[in-house]
């Protein structure tokens, strides 16, 4: 019980310190599943030991919204109540940084009707636009990190009890956020970030003008990356200046396809957990950049919800480079949870890019991304395709072939 007190408590430290780096007089919002209030609770006292003047924590429960989607009609799905609105203009206004603390429970909304979650997911990201422009942009300071729920570990680790299987998923967890009794966390990860700096660098100094994909599964993708593209990973910057991890854990070099650019064939190599559906063994094909014919043995629907879900939706704003030999991938373990699943595998987001992935692109408007190749969506998720097998050919502005991956690893 004292391990465990003493770990959750470093735990805090490290997404409130290295994570989100909340600055002294700060104010904080907290987003989480009501099941993880235990831990909420430490997260809470380690913001204000950082010196935030206010902390507010944003509770959801999971089972209240499945009975709300089974129960309630499309029209009042399809409305965000204007004091929701107004909250979170009030956290922009006030320059609150966020701690998203990210526990579904895998196929939860496996019996929903796929256009109800829509639904509501439309009208959320319509009302909350200026909100998800903020974090995106990195016009704030902005942590997703992950905590188990019953639910959500019985999934992971089907085979033993309930208690054991919360159990081994904090374990799993503090492994890959490397807590252990015996470190000091925050140091580690300023030696991480420094690690994936120099894949940064290296991938910047390529300034590669397209990526060729390849697997024996049957990817075969050619994703044109945008003139002037930025590779980053590890820690960012937040356009008041502050130093920040938006995603813990994280192993991945990122940055922007041009929009119009991707073309042939990705086969997904783990599920993916969206809106509370598993979608198992899917594939995409892109033409010109644009989703143009798609399949899932499980789930295909969830999966039409995804591409069709605006029309950025069904081109990319993200492509990141992850070494197969990794220390999640080296887990064994299907998180069933894109935070951790994505930094085992090389993946690819259907949706928004981030403006900070092509240079000056955090003072750019939208229509000036826009213009550049930029996509722009009120999506952004991201799904897994690397493999132990994997070859990336880097194409160089001077049309040099660059090996980048060999046999699923950074062959630099």
């Amino acid at each position: 019980m004292l391990r465990r007190k003493t770990l959750l408590s470093k735990y805090a430290e490290l997404a409130v310190k290295i994570g989100a780096n909340v600055q002294k007089g700060q104010p904080l919002m907290i987003s989480a599943n009501i099941e993880t209030k235990d831990f909420i609770r430490i997260l809470v006292e380690e913001g204000y030991k950082a010196g935030a003047s206010y902390v507010f924590v944003r509770y959801n429960d999971e089972i209240v919204n499945h009975h709300n989607f089974t129960y309630c009609d499309l029209d009042v799905l399809g409305t965000v109540p204007n004091y929701i609105v107004e909250q979170f203009n009030y956290f922009i206004e006030k320059g609150y940084a966020l701690i998203s603390v990210h526990a579904e429970t895998p196929g939860l909304m496996a019996d929903i009707d796929p256009i109800k979650i829509q639904t509501a997911a439309i009208a959320q990201n319509k009302a909350l636009k200026s909100w998800r422009e903020h974090t995106m942009g990195n016009r704030t300071q902005w942590c997703v990190i992950s905590v188990p729920t019953a639910g959500w570990a019985k999934k992971v680790f089907p085979d033993i009890t309930e208690e054991m299987a919360v159990d081994a998923l904090w374990e799993a967890i503090f492994n890959a956020v490397r807590v252990r009794e015996d470190n000091d966390p925050v140091a580690e990860w300023e030696k991480h970030n420094d690690t994936l700096h120099k894949h940064n660098k290296a991938l910047n100094d390529y300034n590669f003008k397209s990526l060729h994909f390849k697997n024996a599964l049957g990817t075969d993708l050619t994703i044109e990356l945008i003139p002037n593209h930025v590779w980053a990973g590890g820690n960012e910057k937040s356009t008041k200046g502050v130093v920040f991890n938006p995603n813990m854990p994280t192993e991945e070099s990122f940055t922007m396809p041009y929009k119009y650019g991707v073309n042939g064939k990705v086969v997904a190599t783990k599920p993916l957990n969206y809106n509370g559906n598993l979608i198992k063994d899917f594939w995409l094909e892109f033409k010109d950049g644009k989703v143009v014919n798609y399949d899932a043995k499980e789930a295909k629907d969830s999966l039409k919800s995804l591409v069709e879900f605006d029309e950025g939706s069904s081109y990319l704003g993200e492509v990141a480079l992850i070494s197969h030999d990794s220390p999640i991938s080296n887990s064994n373990i299907l998180f069933l949870n894109t935070l951790f699943d994505e930094n085992a595998s090389c993946h690819l987001a259907l949706g928004r890019a981030y403006p900070m992935n092509v240079k000056g692109g955090n003072d750019m408007t939208q229509e000036e991304l826009d213009k550049l190749g930029s996509n722009n969506s009120m999506e952004h998720e991201d799904f897994m395709f690397g493999s132990a097998d994997m070859s990336i050919i880097g194409l160089t502005q001077d049309n040099q072939e660059v090996i980048v991956f060999k046999d699923g690893n950074f062959a630099f």
